[in-house]
C-alpha cells in the first residue's frame, strides 16, 4: 500500500511512544561520589514583550541522558571509539519493532530479568527476528511514569527496575538484525545491574557492539508484537553520548 494513502487514510496509526519532557521528568540518581546529570529546565528568554514583542521563546537546559533518549556507543566505555548520536545511519532510526512483552512476570518482581530462554521462545513462536529491527521490552514499567519515587524505585542496596541479564543483553549484543533495546525504565539495564559481570551489561555490551539504546517510553500497550516501525529521532548532537528523542511508532489499524 502506498505510505501517504496509509497514513491519510487511517489504515496507519501514528502512536507515540515518548515521555513529556519536564522539570519533573525522572533522571537517573548515581551513587557517590560518581556525577549525576542535571534534569530539564526551561528557561524563558522572550514572551511577547519588551524582550522580543512578538514572539515568545525559551531555553532549555538538559543532560543528554534524560526522559525519553537514544544512548550511541560513543557513552560507555566500551564503544568510546565508535558513532557519536550524530553518526548514527537514519536507516537504523526507522526499522520494525518487535516487542517482547515481560510486563506479566515484572508484576509479580520488580527485579525481573530477561533471560535468552525468554528470547528464543519469543522467536519460536513469533519467527525469527530476519531483518534489522529494534528489540522493544514491554515491562508495564511506564505505569508509574508520572511518580519518580516509584519509576526509580530506589532502596538502600540501590534501585529495583527490570532489565536484561548478563546472557540476554550478550544475546542482543550478538544478534545479528537486533539494532538496538528499547525499553520503558531510565535506562537500558535492570536496577542490580551494577553488580553483574560485566557490570551493567545493557550498556556494556549493546554499545560496545555498535548498538543503541531506547529509554523511558511509553504506550507500548498499543503495539502489536511485530508489525509496527519504530521511528527514533535525536538531535544531531555532534559528539554527544546520547540525546532527548522523539520516538514515534507507525501501527497498521486492527494490529
Amino acid at each position: 500500500m502506498d505510505l501517504t494513502a496509509a497514513l491519510t487514510s487511517g489504515a496507519v496509526r501514528v502512536i507515540d511512544l515518548t515521555a513529556p519532557l519536564t522539570a519533573q521528568t525522572p533522571i537517573l540518581e548515581l551513587p557517590e561520589p560518581w556525577v549525576n546529570t542535571v534534569p530539564f529546565e526551561l528557561t524563558e528568554v522572550a514572551h511577547f514583550d519588551e524582550r522580543g514583542p512578538a514572539w515568545h521563546c525559551n531555553v532549555f537546559t538538559t543532560g543528554e541522558h534524560t526522559g525519553t533518549h537514544l544512548d550511541a556507543p560513543k557513552h560507555w566505555i566500551t564503544g568510546k571509539d565508535g558513532e557519536d548520536v550524530s553518526q548514527i545511519p537514519p536507516e537504523k532510526l526507522v526499522a520494525p519493532a518487535v516487542v517482547v512483552d515481560v510486563s506479566d512476570e515484572v508484576a509479580l518482581n520488580p527485579d525481573f530479568l530477561l533471560e535468552p530462554a525468554h528470547l528464543r521462545a519469543w522467536e519460536v513462536e513469533h519467527g525469527a527476528i530476519t531483518e534489522p529491527s529494534w528489540l522493544v521490552l514491554r515491562t508495564g514499567w511506564a505505569a508509574r511514569a508520572d511518580d519518580a519515587v516509584a519509576f526509580l524505585n530506589n532502596a538502600e542496596d540501590g534501585p529495583h527496575t527490570p532489565g536484561p541479564s548478563t546472557e540476554a543483553a550478550r544475546f542482543v549484543a550478538e544478534h545479528p538484525h537486533i539494532i538496538g533495546m528499547a525499553v520503558e525504565t531510565v535506562g537500558t539495564d535492570a536496577g542490580q545491574a551494577g553488580s553483574f559481570d560485566p557490570p551493567y551489561p545493557g550498556h556494556n555490551l549493546l554499545l560496545g557492539a555498535g548498538k543503541y539504546g531506547l529509554t523511558q517510553l511509553r504506550n507500548l500497550e498499543s503495539l502489536p508484537t511485530r508489525g509496527a516501525v519504530l521511528i527514533a529521532a535525536p538531535l544531531p548532537i555532534v559528539g554527544g553520548t546520547a540525546s532527548p528523542a522523539r520516538v514515534l511508532a507507525l501501527v497498521p489499524t486492527g494490529a
